[in-house]
């Protein structure tokens, strides 16, 4: 977390949030027609507060974690209940923990594909040194 001081007042717009994010405007449309995002209008113009730049924030972890669109929309949806966040934050971390879970198990797999390759690779770099050298002899 940054110690950033959020100014509550202060819009954005969609090229400033592209900028900040690192996001395209189509990305931004993609979000607000899922129902992620809901910027206020002027005319045809978009404007983003900082709940906006929030919510932007969280949609993005949640899919670097590997979260679909719909648990992340589900968790974001969870906030405008009148609980004091109680049942967003419960679901969250549950949603997260077994995230966590499927992740270390995928780094896992990660790790023996690895491993694999790299012995397949020497017996496949072995075979073709065999090879060559049966044909220059």
């Amino acid at each position: 977390m940054t110690n950033e001081k959020v100014d509550r007042g202060k819009t954005h717009s969609i090229s400033q949030m592209c900028r900040d994010f690192n996001v395209t405007p189509r990305t931004l449309r993609f979000y607000e027609q899922k129902g992620l995002l809901s910027p206020a209008r002027r005319g045809w113009t978009r404007i983003f507060n900082y709940r906006d730049r929030a919510k932007l924030k969280l949609i993005l972890r949640g899919k670097r974690a590997g979260f679909s669109l719909d648990e992340i929309k589900e968790m974001l949806d969870l906030y405008n209940l009148k609980d004091g966040q109680r049942k967003q934050l419960e679901v969250s971390s549950v949603k997260m923990k077994e995230r966590l879970v499927a992740l270390r198990e995928q780094s896992l797999e990660i790790k023996e594909a690895i491993s694999d390759l790299e012995n397949t690779i020497k017996v496949v770099d072995g075979m073709l040194k065999e090879k060559m050298a049966e044909n220059s002899a």
